[in-house]
């Protein structure tokens, strides 16, 4: 929960779910909101598909989620769990046994398409090895693949077909005794994944897994899902999410902590507040920012940065980050620590020099957070 008693108009009250385990992280209830991606070499070539799990989990992936589409892709599954750092999500779809097989491999959580897994016998044998196996299961309703007599019902995908289709699966799950489940109802329509999911957080407490599907290329598809998945966050929705990028995984998890930095929900790395310049600017803004974001993707503690070219809003933005920059004149800038104004740095200085206090503040921030553990 995002609570400031100082300024209440920035307060998030999540909704009430329950908590279940993907592995050993927690969704649901009051744990952290956790951010996953999915990898997209061939499950098969092990090597490629581990790098891409461990570039994902550096980069923040609480989860990734690994497509199973064959027996072959089951075996090397195994291996990929073995040497994974974080908990991985079994993706399947259209043959039930590649969800037993899942299960058996070690997966953390089975993504379940229930409208192309086959009929309630099948499901409930997956449901059976995710039992057997301590392993949970999302129940992924997608608009591009509802259930004929749903769409027979309601003339196309709409947000009660996605809600019902939701339901009757939940109903399966529930019906065998199984509860250790998470529920996403996806589309790649903004306004159709924003009905479905309000929908589906009124109409159960399970955890909800959050996602604008297919919503595109990096830009486009960051801008989709911040507009989706940022307004159903604001309202509390959503214990787990995973932006959707034709772009590298580590995209993916970039967007999906910026989008939960945004509205305070998870901290984590240096959130760099900066100007989009113009010509009073007493420094390249736009490349200096550029630069500071690759030399300091190493920092995983949370604070604060301003970089800002001129005295118009630098001193007041600087009031309330750890470290900020404000440009000037005749060369230099002010470098501001902790909210107060401490000393000029030259401008063909100061990214090195930046680089050094946010490290230095970042390693203040480690200590002084251990000597309260």
């Amino acid at each position: 929960m995002s609570l400031n008693h100082v300024r209440p108009w920035r307060n998030i009250y999540r909704r009430k779910s329950r908590q279940i385990m993907v592995g050993d992280v927690a969704v649901g209830g009051d744990a952290p909101i956790a951010v996953q991606t999915m990898t997209n070499t061939l499950t098969t070539d092990v090597a490629a598909t581990v790098a891409q799990v461990q570039a994902a989990a550096e980069a923040g992936a609480d989860i990734v989620r690994v497509s199973v589409p064959d027996e072959a892709s089951s075996k090397a599954l195994k291996e990929i769990v073995r040497e994974s750092p974080v908990p991985i999500v079994a993706d399947i779809h259209f043959h039930y046994r590649r969800g037993i097989e899942a299960a058996e491999a070690g997966a953390a959580c089975l993504r379940i398409n229930p409208g192309n897994i086959g009929d309630e016998k099948r499901v409930k044998e997956v449901i059976k090895a995710a039992r057997d196996h301590n392993c949970s299961i999302r129940v992924g309703v997608n608009a591009g693949s509802l259930e004929k007599h749903l769409l027979e019902k309601y003339g196309e995908p709409c947000p009660e077909a996605m809600v019902e289709s939701g339901l009757e699966h939940i109903r399966i799950l529930q019906d065998n005794d199984f509860h250790e489940f998470k529920i996403s109802v996806k589309a790649s329509d903004v306004f159709l994944s924003a009905a479905a999911y309000q929908g589906i957080a009124e109409a159960t407490d399970a955890p909800i897994h959050l996602g604008i599907t297919e919503a595109g290329g990096l830009v486009s598809g960051t801008i989709k899902s911040a507009i989706g998945l940022g307004n159903l966050l604001w309202m509390g929705i959503g214990d787990t999410i995973r932006v959707s990028l034709s772009a590298d995984p580590v995209e993916e998890v970039k967007v999906g902590y910026e989008i939960l930095k945004s509205l305070g929900l998870r901290h984590r790395g240096v959130n760099i507040i900066s100007c989009p310049s113009c010509a009073r600017q007493g420094f390249d803004v736009i490349k200096t920012v550029e630069a500071l974001e690759q030399r300091l993707e190493h920092i995983k503690t949370p604070m604060s940065l301003s970089i800002i070219g001129c005295v118009v809003n630098g001193p007041g933005e600087a009031l309330m980050t750890d470290v900020g920059f404000t440009g000037g004149g005749a060369g230099s800038g002010m470098v501001y620590l902790a909210g107060k104004a401490s000393h000029k740095m030259s401008n063909d200085q100061m990214i090195d020099h930046i680089v050094e206090e946010v490290e230095k503040k970042a390693a203040e921030l480690d200590a002084a957070q251990e000597a309260a553990e």
